[in-house]
Parts: C-alpha cells; sequence; structure tokens
C-alpha cells in the first residue's frame, strides 16, 4: 500500500513563472476593459441608430408614443 508521501510529492521547491503570469494578467485585463467599453458604446449607439431609423418609406418619422409610468 502506498503511503501520503510516494502519492503527493513534495511540492516546496515548485516555483511560480511571474513574468509569465503578469504578462497573461494584463493582457487579459486590457482585453476585458475594452471588450467592456465596445460593448458600452454599441449599446449607445445602437439607440441612436434605432430611433433614426424609425422612418417609414415616404420619409416621414413615425411618432413615438410615451408610455405612462406604472402606478405605485
Amino acid at each position: 500500500m502506498a503511503t501520503t508521501e510516494t502519492m503527493f510529492p513534495d511540492q516546496s521547491d515548485f516555483d511560480y513563472d511571474y513574468e509569465t503570469l503578469r504578462t497573461t494578467g494584463v493582457t487579459l485585463a486590457v482585453i476585458m476593459f475594452v471588450a467592456g467599453i465596445l460593448i458600452a458604446l454599441s449599446k449607445k449607439i445602437g439607440k441612436c441608430v434605432k430611433s433614426s431609423s424609425k422612418s417609414n418609406s415616404n420619409g416621414t418619422q413615425i411618432p413615438k408614443t410615451e408610455v405612462p409610468p406604472p402606478a405605485v
């Protein structure tokens, strides 16, 4: 029967590659930051495009209807 020492060798000499960890972390942070900015801007741009494209074929604007706020 195997003892715990032979099943799990000593990992006290394990060393992290901090340069790779730092580079990967910064890269992921930049990707997530840029993705967040693009998502935020796409929602703003999408609202502008949708509101300006609500015109019928003869060029007149379709009137917007206002929805009353819900009663509390």
